[in-house]
């Protein structure tokens, strides 16, 4: 194999290895990292099951290879995890609000939503379905998920009007 080192740091931590310069993305965070929460679902980047975010942007790991992620911020499913092992607010807006079966595409949902929740605390029954429009489900037929961003969003913000991001470094709710 000739190797080509990278250097990132996936989920806090500083990672650098060696890796074949056709490694895909999903499979150096499968494979290399053991960090299986990440699934490879088409290859083709239609599923959305395999999304992670790269420097803060939600990516289809399937479509990027390992060695374009060198000097990159990488965050999958299991850096939104509470440092206690609870789950987060949108984790358990999953859970309470069946918003999955198989959990199959769950891992990509919720990478996909949490990015979209950082930018738009407050979104409206349409942007959420904007949002999720890229991400295939066939086992909820997607009511239930849009339910649970929409209570994941309310813990965000609780009144309507406010944004996490507005000029004041916490919320106006």
């Amino acid at each position: 194999m000739d190797g080509v080192k990278i250097n990132l740091k996936v989920n806090g931590q500083d990672i650098s290895r060696e890796v074949d310069s056709r490694l895909l993305l999903s499979d150096f965070v499968r494979e290399s990292l053991c960090l299986t929460g990440t699934h490879i679902g088409c290859e083709h980047g239609v599923c959305g099951a395999c999304t992670i975010h790269v420097n803060g942007d939600p990516v289809r790991s399937c479509l990027m290879l390992a060695v374009q992620a060198d000097g990159c911020e990488v965050k999958t499913v299991e850096s939104l995890i509470q440092e206690n092992g609870k789950l987060n607010h949108l984790q358990q807006a999953f859970s309470d609000n069946h918003a999955m079966q198989c959990g199959f595409c769950t891992p990509g949902f919720l990478m996909t939503v949490s990015g979209f929740l950082e930018e738009n605390s407050n979104p409206s029954e349409e942007e959420i379905k904007k949002c999720i429009s890229g991400n295939l489900c066939r086992c909820t037929g997607y009511s239930n998920i849009i339910k649970a961003v929409k209570q994941a969003a309310q813990k965000l913000c609780p009144i309507k009007g406010g944004n996490r991001h507005d000029k004041i470094r916490w919320p106006k709710c």
